[in-house]
């Protein structure tokens, strides 16, 4: 949320409101779409993306007098209705046994040795735990043993447990070949503002890469996302419901990117090359007397990876480079002020990015056991941006000022990681310890032309900022006989000195006084205990992660405004849920956590920022963090073609980090900071639901409805003058809809539609007109399946306009942003 204040009043008035019939409708129709929706909830099952198809069991056989083991004697699984022979497996020379590829359901266990008696149980396999545990079965004379059942299986789509899904991305084929961030706009659930993600209309996701939080997405905030080439990547993963094994932040959720990384034997790779252009043409003039936008923008992504496997040793490659050059923002406004003044205006970027990210590695099985991991992963992201701000009167007759600026700005990632496994006897028993180092350097330079009708000022800046992040962990797991427990802890020291060096010429229009070095440290250790439990009817899993946090923001003792800060907690993050199965194919569960939204660095970092002529964005590091409750009801469903999945969810946010806006004396500029503003709720509903019509046609549809509100509050701004702000309170009902349609064909031809529309939604200080836009993609199979052809095109009808209406205390005004969405990609990839 934002909103502007003035100080031409003693206290401001709120900016911006909702439309009457906004009012009308949250008032007299929401209590109708709520039982409406919970109707459907009743009604109608829900459905699983991904869920864990097969099981490991494993266990021990005994002699039940001298407790020694029973070797080289069978243990076998049937099935419960008609006693057929599913799987087996012998005891070892120390009575353990180890049975595969069990899918979940009811079974009897059977052990039948020579000199002892048979023995018979019922064994239930469920879809929760990859490995389940046995206990010891002893025999007398004449009997039989059954030991531990484990389930391991590939997960695609909704997880069992209602918390995950999962999605290829070789799949997804009408936006593949480009950033990350591009690859994601078409998954159920996320949409995209302003470059970052949103699940369920809550940009407050934590995202991972391989489970871990980078400098390369950001520690809390997300980043990045948009240069990160999608080839690199092999699955991405949405969790809405996170266990306390993650990260206690990211009230939203969290999105975990997997690399990909090869293990097969012998020595086996992929290449791959993607070429693409974008704005095709020009879809606004530019206003006079700037430079011209970027057309037919030129995209090229070369990938390979490569993988060595011999006996107990894996070596792994990989590098992918994406060069794009993109017309980044293209947003035109028109300003109303009250005393009838009208400024029009065009905010133009033209962005040129190379993003190179390498990793390499060692797997080391030392023994059975024992495995040792030793990885490395370097990215180097290049922006150039070269942009204009022309400001115009009512009838274009006057250029009232152009703001012109080159923005150079190089980001270094350096990571470091040794991870060790241990196994014990028992599968899926295993102790992990891991150690990540990260080190990212931020260094921008900024250079400003101020051209005014009777002056021209030349301005520059220099940022420089290197962070460095000390990871240590250690988790363990332990199947059981209906389920597992799992704990560890955890240690983060993050330290980010940073230092702000301002360059000003003639006229400078630059805060001096406001520049320096800044020092941000947190320290973060964290222990956790999860617990999951299933039985043929019931599931439950209950967790909580206890983490303390301290923070230091220490900064130049000569900044004008702020002075050094900081906070510490010890605080309980609780996670609940509650299974139960109805049927075979439907289930209903019921989730509650706690989390918590730290700020970053870039929230807190006190040097004003100058990438818009006349929006000013300064950090605060009075910044407390922002703690959230969320309940979610689920429901799946499946059948032998399809799937459907429901969730009806509300979570309460607790001194909700927003954006306020405030000008200051004398002055036409508008300083955003960010704020806790309070009490914050955001109620919803999510459906997807998926079908194999035929063996050429498949379909998917998500659709997401919610209501997001923010209380009434007042808030202090002191950069760069001491000013109040309040606001009443404020709602929205929005939502988006995503249609994916698939075509497989035969000789290996492969087609994707893909349909989306965004819903008017609330945005800082005002609101968001709708979107749509349709992404198709084409791929071929070819070469004996080893090569790959594709071509993309995303927002195919060129619709995806990006329509705002802003209220301010004294001004108002409209914008209609044109930036790149126009896409035509053409990919080629082969296996090795």
């Amino acid at each position: 949320m934002k909103f502007v204040a003035s100080n031409r009043k003693n206290v401001p008035r709120r900016i911006g409101h909702l439309p009457d019939f906004l009012s009308a409708f949250n008032s007299k129709v929401m209590n109708k779409v709520r039982l409406f929706f919970i109707f459907i909830f009743i009604m109608t099952g829900w459905i699983a993306d991904a869920q864990v198809e097969t099981v490991t069991l494993s266990g021990m056989v005994r002699n039940k007098v001298d407790k020694s083991a029973v070797p080289y004697v069978n243990v076998v699984i049937k099935s419960e209705k008609d006693s057929v022979f599913v799987a087996g497996a012998m005891t070892n020379e120390v009575g353990r046994y180890s049975i595969t590829n069990v899918k979940p359901g009811s079974y009897r266990l059977m052990v039948s040795p020579i000199g002892f008696k048979r023995k018979e149980q019922p064994l239930f396999v469920g879809s929760l735990s990859s490995f389940l545990d046995i206990p010891i079965i002893d025999l007398e004379e004449t009997a039989t043993v059954l030991e531990g059942i484990t389930v391991s299986a590939q997960a695609t789509g909704i997880s069992n447990k209602l918390d995950k899904k999962t999605y290829t991305i070789a799949d997804n084929s009408s936006q593949s070949g480009g950033s990350v961030l591009q690859s994601m706009q078409g998954l159920p659930g996320i949409t995209i503002q302003d470059g970052k993600l949103q699940l369920r209309g809550n940009d407050r996701v934590a995202v991972l890469i391989d489970g871990r939080q980078t400098a390369l997405t950001g520690f809390g905030s997300q980043a990045g996302l948009d240069n990160i080439p999608a080839s690199a990547i092999e699955k991405i993963e949405i969790i809405n419901n996170p266990s306390s094994k993650y990260d206690a932040n990211g009230n939203a959720g969290i999105i975990n990117i997997i690399m990909k990384n090869n293990k097969q034997e012998g020595f086996n790779g992929k290449l791959g090359l993607t070429t693409g252009v974008g704005s095709l043409w020009v879809r606004n003039e530019n206003l006079p007397t700037i430079r011209p936008q970027y057309t037919w923008t030129p995209k090229i992504n070369p990938s390979i990876s490569l993988n060595y496997r011999k006996d107990k040793v894996n070596v792994f490659v990989q590098a992918d480079n994406l060069y794009t050059q993109t017309l980044n923002k293209n947003e035109f406004v028109t300003r109303d002020y009250h005393d009838g003044t009208v400024i029009h205006s065009q905010l133009k970027r033209n962005r040129n990015t190379n993003f190179l990210t390498t990793k390499a590695g060692v797997d080391w099985s030392i023994d059975r056991q024992n495995t040792l991991t030793v990885s490395g992963m370097y990215g180097s992201e290049k922006i150039i941006d070269r942009g204009d701000q022309p400001f115009f009167n009512v009838d274009m007759s006057q250029r009232l000022r152009l703001w012109q600026f080159l923005e150079d700005e190089l980001k270094t990632t350096v990571m470091g990681t040794v991870s060790y496994q241990h196994r014990f006897n028992e599968a899926g028993h295993v102790l992990n310890a891991g150690f990540n180092y990260t080190f990212h350097r931020e260094d921008e330079q900024y250079f400003y032309d101020n051209y005014l009708p009777s002056s021209t000022g030349t301005d520059a800046f220099k940022l420089l900022s290197d962070e460095q992040v000390y990871d240590f962990n250690i988790d363990y797991i332990k199947p059981l006989k209906y389920g597992r427990i799992e704990a560890g802890i955890k240690l983060r020291n993050r330290s980010i000195p940073t230092n702000m060096e301002f360059r000003p010429g003639t006229n400078s229009v630059l805060d001096m006084q406001a520049g320096g070095w800044a020092d941000y440290k947190e320290l973060i250790p964290a222990v956790y205990g999860n617990y999951v439990f299933e039985n043929e009817r019931w599931e439950a899993e209950l967790g909580i992660r206890l983490e303390y946090v301290k923070i230091q923001y220490d900064v130049n003792p000569d900044h004008s405004t702020y002075k050094s800060d900081g906070y510490d907690y010890t605080k309980p993050f609780p996670n609940m849920r509650f299974g139960y199965k109805l049927n075979d194919n439907n289930k209903l569960s019921i989730f509650y956590s706690r989390r918590v939204d730290r700020p970053n660095e870039v929230d807190i970092r006190i040097f004003p920022k100058y990438d818009d002529a006349e929006i000013i964005k300064v950090g605060n590091p009075a910044l407390r963090p922002q703690f959230t409750n969320s309940m979610e009801l689920g429901f799946k469903k499946t059948w032998n073609r399809g799937t459907f999945y429901s969730a009806f969810y509300h979570r309460i946010a607790d001194g909700t980090i927003s954006r306020i806006s405030s000008t200051s004396p004398n002055s036409t500029l508008i300083y955003a900071i960010f704020q806790n503003a309070g009490k914050s709720y955001n109620t919803g509903l999510e459906v997807v639901l998926s079908e194999k019509v035929s063996p050429v046609y498949s379909f998917s549809i998500n659709g997401n409805i919610y209501r997001n509100q923010i209380n009434a509050f007042t808030v202090h701004n002191l950069y760069p003058q001491s000013n109040t702000f309040s606001a009443d309170q404020q709602s929205a009902v929005s939502g988006n809809l995503k249609l994916n349609n698939t075509f497989r064909f035969a000789r290996g031809w492969d087609t994707q539609l893909t349909a989306v529309y965004l819903a008017p939604d609330i945005i800082p200080q005002g609101r968001i007109q709708s979107r749509f836009s349709i992404d198709a993609g084409l791929k071929k199979a070819i070469q004996k399946g080893k090569g790959e052809l594709f071509c993309n095109a995303t927002d195919l009808l060129n619709t995806m306009v990006i329509r705002q209406k802003i209220d301010g205390t004294d001004f108002s005004y409209t914008s209609r942003d044109y930036y790149e969405t126009q896409v035509v990609r053409l990919g080629y990839s082969y296996k090795f």
